[in-house]
């Protein structure tokens, strides 16, 4: 019962995010702010509801055949990868070096402003 109810939360947060954004017009997919919603819940809850923990563990156990269809799409579509490779493999490449530049610039402000908080609270207690 406890998985059903986990499943049946998170799709209450991808059904209201899908509806604000229909709602609102937003150029976001309705699953991911359903998502932004469920985080920021969580982060004012402090941690995650028993039901929900266990839906989520089951669901990732299993995230590997969601792999499936894409390897499918793959074989089915191999001629046509073939024949576009250059502009495949340029894409991967940019978007992977402009997500660890993005991530490493993100992970320097997090830890500054971390290291300035600490330090601001530290000199509070003195």
């Amino acid at each position: 019962m406890k998985f059903l109810n986990g499943v049946t939360l998170l799709l209450v947060y991808q059904l209201t995010g899908e509806i604000l954004v229909r709602l609102l017009g937003l150029p976001i997919p309705g699953p991911v702010l359903g998502m932004v919603m469920l985080f920021v819940t969580l982060m004012i809850r402090g941690s995650a509801p028993d039901s929900l923990s266990e839906a989520s563990s089951a669901l990732l156990s299993h995230l590997s055949l969601l792999f499936v269809p894409a390897g499918v799409g793959m074989m089915t579509h191999f001629g046509r990868i073939a024949d576009e490779w250059l502009p495949i493999t340029l894409a991967l490449f940019l978007s992977t070096v402009i997500t660890m530049v993005a991530t490493a610039l993100i992970m320097q402000l997090t830890t500054r402003w971390f290291v300035r908080s600490v330090s601001e609270q530290g000199g509070q207690h003195e």
